[in-house]
């Protein structure tokens, strides 16, 4: 009859042959994962340590980027209402409730752009609606002015512009991006050389005179540089950039980040909290940016570049001091170039 002290031995055995064969499969799962191909000579314990580190916190980086990937981001902001008090000259009824507005004046408020704001430059529209005071705190954030007072393309506030023409993005900016990929994407410099300043300009007026029958083709503006030249007065005419100044901070924290994974993160979190317009916009731009980089060869931009050109173009400081907005100039440079090179995580 076997003693204790040998069926304890030979269970001993078992655990370590069973052991054994676990540690082979985490050995071939993870070479697996690593794109490594396993012989009969299994790597020494020195050398598989670190490897199997390594392993670990690839998968860890490839889970936490395709979490960021999977997260849907669902529009949360529509174009406010901008509504001042009014004096209605004849009967009025309100819009929202239908009944009668009483009073001989102030008898309710309309959404329109206040006498500062129309004296400015911003080119702000709004839709005109008639509410009782009352009913303007129970209205939904749905203002979406008429297209007839829309004067402009240029400097005029995104929101404002994409919900008149119920589209999500500027035409200007889808129809410059199709001219430049069109022709224009091995075109060395492109982005960082220059055109006529006068043949830009007139490209302005053309939009704003003549909207999505705007004639930008080669036939017209031979040098693609008029055309990438067009594109970039139309971010820096922004009222609001397109990353907007409440958004602003949060992007510059996030370029401050060291470790790549967290930096990411904080991009994917600073994105929430654009319009969806502006997000929309800079989804297309950095889609656009990335093919740019895929023909760095002949065109020589590559994502660095392409931040130095881009990042005070798409980000303004908010009222900062001078030397502090002169010191955000390369965390501006860093969030383009890290929206670019990881275009397909983060939107």
């Amino acid at each position: 009859m076997p003693s204790r002290e040998s069926y304890s031995l030979r269970k001993g055995e078992k655990s370590l042959v069973h052991k054994a064969k676990q540690d082979g499969k985490e050995q071939e799962m993870l070479a697996a994962a690593l794109g490594m191909r396993m012989g009969p000579q299994k790597p020494p314990a020195t050398l598989w340590q670190p490897l199997k580190l390594f392993a670990y916190s690839q998968l860890t980086s490839l889970v936490r980027r395709a979490t960021l990937k999977e997260n849907d981001r669902a529009p949360k902001y529509e174009k406010v209402h901008n509504f001042k008090v009014h004096t209605f000259r004849g009967p009025h009824w309100c819009e929202y409730c239908a009944n009668f507005m009483w009073g001989l004046i102030a008898q309710g408020v309309k959404c329109a752009a206040h006498a500062i704001m129309a004296e400015s430059k911003t080119k702000l529209a709004y839709c005109g609606l008639n509410v009782h005071k009352q009913c303007s705190k129970m209205v939904p954030n749905d203002c979406k002015p008429d297209l007839k007072h829309v004067k402009k393309v240029y400097s005029c506030d995104l929101t404002t512009l994409v919900k008149a023409h119920n589209s999500k993005r500027p035409m200007v900016v889808d129809m410059c991006i199709r001219e430049i990929e069109s022709r224009g994407l091995k075109s060395e410099g492109l982005y960082r050389v220059s055109g006529f300043s006068d043949l830009i300009e007139d490209v302005k007026l053309s939009f704003d005179r003549d909207g999505e029958k705007a004639d930008i083709s080669v036939n017209v503006y031979e040098d693609i540089n008029i055309i990438t030249g067009a594109l970039k007065l139309y971010f820096r005419d922004l009222p609001i950039p397109v990353i907007t100044y409440d958004a602003y901070p949060r992007f510059i924290e996030a370029a401050k980040l060291a470790e790549p994974d967290e930096r990411l993160e904080a991009l994917h979190e600073a994105l929430k909290l654009l319009p969806p317009a502006h997000y929309e916009t800079l989804k297309y731009l950095m889609a656009h940016l990335k093919r740019v980089t895929q023909n760095e060869k002949d065109n020589l931009m590559n994502a660095e570049n392409l931040g130095i050109v881009f990042g005070p173009t798409l980000m303004r400081a908010p009222d900062l001091d001078a030397m502090t907005a002169l010191n955000d100039i390369r965390y501006q440079r860093q969030v383009v170039e890290s929206l670019i090179k990881n275009e397909d995580i983060l939107f």
